[in-house]
């Protein structure tokens, strides 16, 4: 299905991000993987090279997405090895707690320029080479770029952010034969909340209330979100752009609880 397709995913050392480098390679992708840690990114590499029908080794560039010189870098080495691009999956982001009363203006900064400012370079600099390939673009937000909650409010509003990115930038390049679509999740199994500084016990009840609140009565797993953006990428989602699509076990639609 991505045969001689060139793919890249941010944040692909763990979490979604990896899960869906992994589904890419099944499908014969030539792979660009980004993330902070070398460690971790190799291992992913490693089991893409695996499951890649022809061996394909995936590129890995470590980057940092508040980095300018690092976002530069990522593109470039990215046509330098492969002189092209076809597929950007916009995947790296953080997750932190705190309300208008205690969210400090780094910390605002902080998740902003990782979630937004980052990912805006990035597609600005990928998008000369997607118009030449036709590509497409599938952003990674999240249920709270949909709905409302509190004590998350910096995240809240950087994945409203870029639900809002995704359609103007899917207008903008509708023309021109570009698709930019967006996935949002609701709470997946992935290790996001502990490194936001969750401990385990914390997290258990957090995932207790989530299950009340699902309507499908379960948090998800990575795999769920990634067969999304694995369909919002390929040719079968040939006449969708500009949409948010919701894999979060009908909590947008469900009441506030």
């Amino acid at each position: 299905m991505f045969s001689n397709k060139v793919v890249l995913i941010t944040g692909a050392s763990s979490g979604i991000g990896a899960d869906t480098a992994e589904e890419f390679a099944k499908h014969e992708a030539k792979l660009v993987l980004t993330g902070r840690n070398e460690e971790n990114l190799l291992k992913v590499a490693e089991r893409c090279t695996e499951v890649s029908p022809k061996s394909l080794r995936p590129l890995c560039i470590i980057a940092d997405m508040n980095k300018e010189t690092d976002i530069e870098n990522i593109i470039k080495k990215t046509i330098d090895h492969y002189k092209k691009l076809d597929i950007l999956i916009n995947n790296a982001g953080i997750f932190e707690s705190g309300s208008i009363e205690n969210t400090s203006l780094a910390q605002y900064d902080k998740i902003m320029n990782t979630n937004v400012r980052g990912l805006y370079y990035l597609t600005m600099l990928a998008v000369p080479f997607l118009l030449e390939t036709k590509g497409n673009i599938v952003n990674l937000s999240s249920i709270a770029g949909l709905r409302s909650f509190p004590n998350i409010l910096a995240y809240c509003i950087s994945k409203a952010s870029l639900d809002q990115f995704t359609r103007c930038v899917a207008l903008e390049l509708a023309p021109k034969g570009v698709r930019v679509n967006a996935v949002n999740p609701g709470l997946i199994k992935t290790n996001i909340h502990f490194r936001s500084g969750m401990n385990e016990q914390e997290y258990e009840v957090f995932v207790e209330k989530a299950k009340q609140v699902h309507p499908i009565g379960r948090v998800g797993e990575a795999r769920e979100v990634t067969s999304a953006i694995i369909f919002l990428a390929s040719d079968g989602a040939s006449n969708i752009t500009g949409a948010t699509l919701p894999v979060d076990g009908g909590r947008h639609a469900s009441c506030p609880r």
